[in-house]
């Protein structure tokens, strides 16, 4: 068998027909209908996976919101998204009063309920419609310039 390094390079000047061939081996299953680019990055990516391990299941969760974001939205880049680890506990103070939320796989819990969204929990906690990650600290307002007062 070939070097890894052997192989990715071998792909750069495969044929189509040959890249569907390499396809199969890889993958066990027949190649889908995409162009010799295409075939060319996954074979590629699966053979670097096979020597440097695969993505993480933080990366996979990741990767499947941006899919779903561009199925409902039809954009793909982040919408300035804050990115917290699951067991992350952010605290607020509101009216004296402190709240703690966990961040979960899948969204949020607060006071033993699931939230998909921290603007959800800031409206619960407030009556008022909130940016949830603004209220929590995660974000500043944009294009907030602080006054500055000059000493006269």
């Amino acid at each position: 068998m070939t070097s890894p390094d052997k192989q990715l390079t071998e792909l750069t000047t495969m044929p189509p027909a040959q890249l569907r061939a390499a396809w199969r081996d890889t993958f066990k299953s027949p190649s889908p209908d995409i162009g010799p680019d295409l075939l060319r990055r996954g074979i590629a990516n699966r053979l670097q996976e096979r020597v440097h391990g695969s993505m993480t299941g933080a990366t996979k969760r990741e990767i499947e919101k941006l899919r779903k974001r561009v199925e409902r939205t039809g954009k793909a880049g982040h919408m300035h998204a804050i990115s917290l680890k699951t067991g992350t506990r952010l605290v607020r103070s509101w009216n004296g009063i402190s709240y703690h939320v966990l961040v979960c796989n899948d969204g949020f819990e607060f006071e033993g309920r699931h939230y998909a969204s921290l603007s959800h929990i800031a409206r619960e906690i407030t009556g008022a419609h909130w940016s949830g990650p603004r209220f929590f600290g995660l974000k500043k307002r944009s294009g907030y310039k602080p006054r500055v007062l000059a000493n006269d």
